[in-house]
C-alpha cells in the first residue's frame, strides 16, 4: 500500500489480492491495525505530505496531488484532522 500511495487505492483490490471478500479483509485489516484500511491510506498520505512539506519547496496545492489526495481541500481537510494544523501552518511550525 505504501510503494502506491499517491495512486488509487481500491479496497476490493486489496482483498481481490489476499484472496478474501472485501468485508472479511476490512474486519481482518482493522482488527490488526486498529483502524480501518481506508483512515490508514489517508494516514499514510497525511505523513508523506508532512515530509514534502518539510523537505521541498512545493507549494501546498502541488503536495496535494503526489501525497495521493484528490484536490487541495480534500488535502486540507484530512491534513488538518490528522495533525490539527493546516498544512501551511505545519510548514511554517516545523
Amino acid at each position: 500500500m505504501n510503494d502506491n500511495i499517491s495512486t488509487e487505492i481500491k479496497l476490493s483490490d486489496l482483498a481481490n489480492l489476499a484472496g478474501i471478500s472485501q468485508f472479511h479483509f476490512s474486519r481482518l485489516f482493522k482488527k490488526s491495525l486498529g483502524i480501518s484500511p481506508n483512515q490508514y491510506v489517508i494516514k499514510q498520505r497525511v505523513e508523506k505530505a508532512k515530509l514534502l512539506l518539510k523537505n521541498s519547496e512545493l507549494s501546498v496545492t502541488d503536495i496535494a496531488f503526489p501525497s495521493g489526495f484528490n484536490s487541495h481541500s480534500h488535502f486540507g481537510k484530512y491534513f488538518r484532522q490528522f495533525t490539527g494544523f493546516t498544512p501551511k501552518q505545519y510548514r511554517a511550525e516545523y
